[in-house]
């Protein structure tokens, strides 16, 4: 079986499922994230026996459709039969308000519900451990089996026959039964009013969120799968932003460009701040502020990683896992991320960016103050002493350090903001001084990012080579939209960096050689400096091209094959899903006049 990036997000803000179509749990990780995938096919296990998944089949099976229900994080698989019988596979994490506080246990709820006929069905469960290299211990109750492994121990609980499930053998189904998978606890109400109950909870959960959010008229289901993603992607228990759900999809086919992304990156998270803000779903915003804090509280302000565990650790290992082949066999499979101990100065003007937005909106429980202030000024003074010194960059080159431009432009807006956020604290004094660097760090970055040899900004200072960050230097606010250094540095990346429809982020070699497909958000950025510049049809045919990229289920990974349009990378990524919310925010008609 090829596999394939056409899979469903299931998810609670605990941890996160990926279903592929024909119903198979092929990545979970339980208890969280970045724990141990319960199931892992996706990156195909070594050895003699599939495992590490939970499926269902159908014998004779003539068509199957996936969809979610609408405006939720339920996902439903329907398979049609040769003999006229249709069965629904329902897949969701619960997640719902019980007590006054949301309830997201761990928990996987597949419902089983013939629609027509007597669908015969088999029904296999073969979770494995340790990165696909164990397999459990299986016990047996009245009602449920346990899978023990050393690390923990997972429970199915269900009304099917455990005999059934055990010997993989075919039965026809005639009611609706339900499986639940999950942590090594007896449930205390019977199954199938719990499952139904559960379901009920969380659709109405997820379609009052939705019914809040601020979205354009245009392509508004687009934006509220867009919006589900990168709500199912935090993790609600820290406030941390995952880069992605999964570890080592290649960025492009044998590259050797596996990486695990289920961490929380500082320059990530900004962005999806900033997208969810712009849809009115301010809690994350809430959330990722407590989680930078704690950051601060534990480590000090003084050096902060650009990546980080979702409790906010910074032990993140890099190693390569032998038992698990990897994404249609091209591995390597590594978990940790060694960009963890890199330098990349931009994650300072990154936290400040996305901690802005709360000292001018409203609607927030609790509104920046001068304590926030505070903290963010420690963050001003790191990203004034490092503006100019060598790092890694945003693309977390490993071999070579340089003064980027963004890391740079960054650090300006560390200093920049703090000088806005002072005058709405009435603290002029506080104001001028942030002001006064801002401005001075600002010339010697125009000074020195400009080529006019080439008529373009440049990926470093002093530098020759383009990457696709110079095309957010006005959106960031470091020169306008109108000014002709902007203007050029976009007809320089489309001359060098554009491909069909498609931008790379460079195409110099790095560690890994030159990149062979390009960088889905890249083409976001580049689409939304299209319609600033006033060449909005242009624009529009653009995200046309990247919404057609999407999976069915419109999801996005990190990279496209230009000349395929096939996704690559680690998936769903946020940073993609960014994309689609700020580009139809920006094209879209007005509400106004609509109808």
């Amino acid at each position: 079986m090829k596999r394939s990036l056409e899979l469903g997000l299931i998810g609670n803000g605990s941890t996160s499922a990926l279903i592929d179509e024909d119903a198979e749990f092929v990545w979970t990780c339980l208890p969280r994230f970045d724990g141990d995938p319960v199931f892992c096919s996706l990156l195909e296990p070594r050895g003699p026996t599939p495992r590490g998944f939970m499926n269902v089949t159908v014998s004779g099976t003539t068509a199957r459709t996936q969809r979610y229900e609408p405006n939720t994080a339920i996902l439903v698989t329907t398979f049609e039969d040769e003999r006229g019988g249709c069965l629904e596979v329902i897949d969701f994490m619960p997640r719902f308000k019980l007590y006054e506080r949301i309830y997201r246990p761990p928990l996987i709820v597949r419902i089983l519900r013939p629609r027509s006929g007597r669908p015969e069905l088999t029904v296999r469960v073969r979770p494995s451990g340790n990165f696909g290299a164990a397999t459990p211990e299986i016990t047996v109750g009245s009602h449920h089996i346990r899978y023990v492994f050393p690390a923990q121990v997972h429970r199915l609980t269900t009304d099917l026959s455990l005999a059934a499930i055990l010997d993989e053998t075919p039965f026809v189904l005639d009611r609706e039964q339900v499986i639940v998978f999950g942590p090594d606890e007896s449930l205390t109400r019977p199954l199938e009013s719990l499952a139904r109950e559960f379901l009920a909870e969380t659709t109405r959960y997820w379609q009052e969120w939705v019914r809040y959010l601020a979205i354009p008229f245009e392509w508004q289901d687009a934006v509220i799968r867009a919006a589900v993603t990168l709500k199912l992607s935090t993790f609600e228990d820290t406030g941390a932003v995952l880069a992605a759900v999964t570890t080592s999809i290649p960025e492009s086919r044998d590259s050797g460009r596996n990486w695990d992304y289920r961490y929380c990156w500082l320059r990530d998270s900004y962005f999806v701040i900033r997208a969810l803000n712009r849809l009115g779903a301010t809690r994350t915003m809430e959330d990722y502020l407590r989680f930078v804090i704690n950051l601060g509280v534990r480590k000090g302000y003084e050096h902060l990683h650009p990546v980080y565990t979702i409790s906010g650790g910074t032990e993140l290992p890099e190693r390569e896992i032998q038992s698990l082949a990897g994404y249609r066999g091209m591995g390597p499979v590594r978990i940790g991320n060694a960009a963890c101990e890199q330098e990349q100065h931009d994650v300072y003007g990154a936290v400040v960016l996305a901690a802005s937005q709360a000292f001018w909106d409203h609607r927030l429980d609790r509104r920046g103050d001068a304590a926030l202030f505070t903290h963010l000024e420690r963050l001003g003074q790191m990203a004034a002493r490092v503006a100019l010194e060598p790092d890694a960059g945003l693309w977390e080159i490993r071999g070579q350090q340089a003064v980027h431009t963004f890391s740079a432009v960054l650090s300006w807006c560390a200093l920049d903001r703090l000088a806005r956020i002072a005058r709405c604290l009435d603290l002029p004094d506080r104001a001028e001084d942030w002001a006064g660097q801002a401005n001075r760090l600002r010339k010697v970055i125009l000074e020195r990012a400009w080529n006019p040899k080439r008529q373009s900004f440049t990926a470093v200072l002093d530098g020759s080579g383009i990457d696709a960050s110079v095309l957010l230097l006005a959106e960031l606010g470091f020169v306008p939209f109108e000014d002709p250094r902007f203007r050029n540095s976009v007809r320089a990346v489309e001359q060098e960096l554009k491909h069909g429809d498609y931008v790379f982020r460079y195409q110099e070699a790095d560690d890994f050689g030159v990149p062979q497909n390009a960088f889905t958000l890249c083409s976001f950025w580049y689409l939304k400096a299209l319609a600033r510049l006033g060449r909005k049809e242009e624009a529009h045919e653009q995200f046309a091209s990247l919404l057609g990229r999407r999976t069915r289920l419109g999801l996005l990974s990190e990279h496209i094959d230009p000349g395929t349009g096939e996704l690559w990378g680690n998936f769903p990524q946020t940073y993609s899903m960014v994309g689609v919310i700020e580009s139809a925010l920006l094209l879209s008609a007005p509400w106004e006049g609509a109808f």
